[in-house]
C-alpha cells in the first residue's frame, strides 16, 4: 500500500514565490502613485497643461505621503489611502442611502424617518402592498382593535400639570418637544421649533442651555430646564443664583420648570458643548466664557441629599410665582429615586411632574461606553418610577412624562397605555425641521443646519417653512393617535391600558402587556409587601437624607426575609404567565 506524500517546495521555489508576492504587493501599494507619475510625464510631453497640473498635484500628495510617518495607511498606499479616508468619512451616508433596509434601525429606520417627513410635509403617510414587519417575530407588538371602534374628531389631547402647591397649573399637550439646548441646536432650528410649538399649541423644552433670544422670538410655551450648570441663572462660580432665576422664571412664556438630574444620552455624566460651537450669543445666554469647552458638572451643587432636593424644588416653585416644578432623570441606582420619594412623603411636598428619560439617548453627544452601557431603557425606567409612586400611594399627586425614541402615534399610545401622562420627542421634531440622521451633531458640520453653530450651514434652514412642518408633524401625529384610540373603541388616550396591547413572546405565544410587565399594588411599598421582592429590597435601601444605599437596613431586611421564608411554606407565584 503506497503512502501519500506532501510535496515540500525547494528553497529556490519558495524564494521565487515570495518574490512574486512581494512584487504584486508593490504594484498594489504604489501602482496608483507610479501611474500618476507616468501620467504627469505624458501630459507634459503632450503639452496638456491642465492634466499635467492636476496629476502633478497628486504626485506632490504621494511624495508627502511617503515622507510622513503619522498615517501608516498613507505611507503604504500613497494617494490611494486618501480615497479610503474619503469614503470612510461618508460611510454613514453611504450605508443609510444605499445599504440599510427600510426597517433597519440605526438608530431610526428609514421607515420611521419617512413617516415623520411625510407628516411634517402634510403628504400621505399611507403605504400599499402590506406590512414590511414580520408579524411572527419575537417582541412584535400590536394594538387590539374593538368591534365598537369609532372615528374621533379630536385635534388635540391635553392634560393639566400642577398639584395643590402649584399656583399656576399648565394645560399641556400629550405630545411635546423634548429638551434640546441652544448650542446643541442652531438658532434657526430653535426658532423653527418654538414657532411650530406656538402654532400647534404644545410645549417646547429649552434643554439645559438656558433661554436664548431664539426661544423668545415667537413666544411659544417653554419648559425651562435647569441642569447642573444652572445656565441662565448662575453666578460667576457656576452656582445657582436665585435672583437671576426669578427674573427668567416669572416670564409669562415660561410655563414649567424642570430640574435635570440626569439624561438618557449620558447618564452619570455632565453635558459638554465643545469650544468650537460656542459663539458670543451662546456665551451670553449661558453666562459662560468663550474659547473653552462648556462642561456641565455631573452633579448639582444646590442640593446634596434627597431632602434638600425637595427643598430646592419648593424654592423654585416660590421664585417662579407658583409654576409647576418637576424633575427629569434617567433611572440609575433604583434606591436613589426611592430615596427622593421617601423625602417627598416625609416633607409632604411633591414635584408637579417627573420626566423619565430612556437610555436610548438623543441629541446629546457622549462617549460610546456611556451610550451603550449606562442608564435604564425607557420602558423599564418608566415602569419603575410609575410602580414606585403607585406603591407609595402618591401616583395621583404627580404627572409622569416620558422621552426616548418616540416618533409615532404607536409609540405615544403604547407609553400612555403603560401609564404615562404625556410623551416628549427630541429627534422626531429634529426630523421635522430637516435632520437627515447624519449623526454629526457634535462636530459642528451638520449638513442641514439643524445641529450646528456654523452661520453658513445654518442658513440652509428656512424658519417659516420648517415651523409649518413642526406644527404639521405634531398635528398629524395626534390625528393618528386619535385613530388609534378610536380603533380600540375608546374616546380618550387615558382610557388605554396595558391589556389593549399584545406582544409575541420568544416561544411564539402571545401575551398582553399587562402580563408582560410587573404592576405593583397600590400602597404595597408602605406595607413592604410588594409581590416583586426587589422593590421591597430597594425601598429598604433608600435613605431620604442620603443618595447612598442604607446597606445595614438591606442586610437586616434580608435576614428577616430568610427567617420568614423558613417559617412560611412557599406559595404559588402571583405573576401571570399567559394571556
Amino acid at each position: 500500500m503506497s503512502e501519500s506524500r506532501i510535496a515540500i517546495p525547494s528553497k529556490a521555489e519558495s524564494t521565487d514565490r515570495n518574490e512574486r508576492q512581494y512584487q504584486v504587493g508593490v504594484v498594489k501599494r504604489y501602482g496608483l502613485f507610479f501611474g500618476v507619475v507616468i501620467l504627469t510625464v505624458v501630459a507634459i510631453l503632450l503639452q496638456t497643461w491642465w492634466l499635467a497640473l492636476l496629476s502633478g498635484i497628486l504626485v506632490v500628495v504621494g511624495i508627502y505621503d511617503l515622507l510622513q510617518s503619522k498615517h501608516s495607511v498613507l505611507y503604504n498606499y500613497p494617494i490611494a489611502g486618501h480615497i479610503r479616508y474619503f469614503l470612510e468619512s461618508y460611510r454613514p451616508e453611504i450605508r443609510q442611502y444605499f445599504i440599510e433596509n427600510d426597517k433597519e434601525e440605526v438608530p431610526f429606520s428609514r421607515q420611521q424617518r419617512a413617516l415623520v417627513y411625510q407628516r411634517a410635509k402634510n403628504v400621505s403617510d399611507t403605504n400599499a402592498f402590506g406590512t414590511l414587519d414580520d408579524l411572527y417575530a419575537k417582541d412584535k407588538e400590536w394594538f387590539l382593535q374593538s368591534q365598537t371602534s369609532q372615528p374621533l374628531d379630536v385635534q388635540d389631547f391635553r392634560i393639566t400639570v400642577g398639584n395643590e402647591r402649584c399656583l399656576q397649573p399648565y394645560s399641556m399637550s400629550v405630545f411635546n418637544i423634548s429638551a434640546m439646548s441652544f448650542g446643541s441646536l442652531s438658532g434657526r432650528a430653535i426658532m423653527a421649533l418654538n414657532q411650530g410649538a406656538k402654532m400647534g399649541g404644545f410645549a417646547h423644552d429649552t434643554g439645559e442651555g438656558a433661554i436664548s433670544p431664539y426661544h423668545r422670538k415667537y413666544g411659544g410655551d417653554l419648559i425651562w430646564q435647569l441642569g447642573t450648570g444652572y445656565f441662565g441663572c448662575r453666578d460667576e462660580n457656576g452656582n445657582f443664583d436665585p435672583e437671576l432665576f426669578a427674573q427668567n422664571a416669572t416670564d409669562d412664556q415660561v410655563k414649567m420648570i424642570e430640574i435635570k438630574l440626569s439624561q438618557g444620552a449620558k447618564p452619570g455624566k455632565g453635558g459638554v458643548l465643545p469650544a468650537e460651537k460656542i459663539t458670543k450669543e451662546i456665551a451670553l445666554t449661558r453666562r459662560i466664557p468663550m474659547a473653552e469647552d462648556c462642561i456641565s458638572p455631573s452633579t448639582h451643587s444646590a442640593f446634596n441629599t434627597p431632602r434638600e432636593l425637595v427643598h430646592f424644588w419648593q424654592q423654585l416653585r416660590e421664585l417662579s410665582g407658583g409654576k409647576p416644578v418637576g424633575i427629569k432623570l434617567c433611572i440609575g441606582q433604583p434606591w436613589q429615586f426611592m430615596a427622593i420619594v421617601k423625602a417627598m412623603i416625609e416633607e409632604d411636598n411633591y414635584p408637579d411632574f417627573i420626566v423619565v428619560d430612556g437610555a436610548e439617548g438623543g441629541t446629546g453627544a457622549a462617549p460610546v461606553e456611556f451610550m451603550d452601557s449606562f442608564g435604564m431603557p425607557l420602558i423599564d425606567g418608566f415602569l419603575f418610577v410609575h410602580n414606585t409612586l403607585v406603591g407609595s400611594n402618591i401616583r395621583d399627586k404627580i404627572k409622569i412624562g416620558v422621552s426616548g425614541k418616540i416618533v409615532s402615534a404607536f409609540d405615544i399610545a403604547k407609553m400612555l397605555a403603560l401609564g404615562a401622562d404625556w410623551c416628549n420627542s427630541a429627534r422626531g421634531f429634529m426630523f421635522a425641521v430637516g435632520c437627515i440622521q447624519s449623526r454629526s451633531c457634535h462636530t459642528n458640520t451638520c449638513p442641514t443646519g439643524v445641529a450646528t453653530q456654523d452661520p453658513y450651514r445654518e442658513k440652509a434652514l428656512d424658519v417659516p417653512s420648517k415651523s409649518d412642518r413642526v406644527a404639521s408633524f405634531h398635528k398629524n401625529t395626534l390625528k393618528s393617535l386619535a385613530n388609534f384610540v378610536g380603533a380600540v373603541g375608546l374616546s380618550h388616550p387615558y382610557e388605554l391600558h396595558p391589556y389593549h396591547v399584545a406582544r409575541r413572546m420568544s416561544d411564539g405565544s402571545i401575551k398582553l402587556l399587562s402580563r408582560c410587565f410587573y404592576f405593583i399594588d397600590e400602597g404595597a411599598l408602605l406595607n413592604m409587601n410588594a409581590r416583586s421582592d426587589i422593590y421591597n429590597q430597594m425601598w429598604v435601601m433608600a435613605d431620604p437624607d442620603s443618595f447612598k444605599a442604607d446597606n445595614e437596613a438591606y442586610v437586616a431586611y434580608n435576614d428577616d426575609s430568610r427567617d420568614s421564608r423558613k417559617a412560611t411554606p412557599p406559595t404559588h407565584s402571583e405573576f401571570p404567565t399567559d394571556i
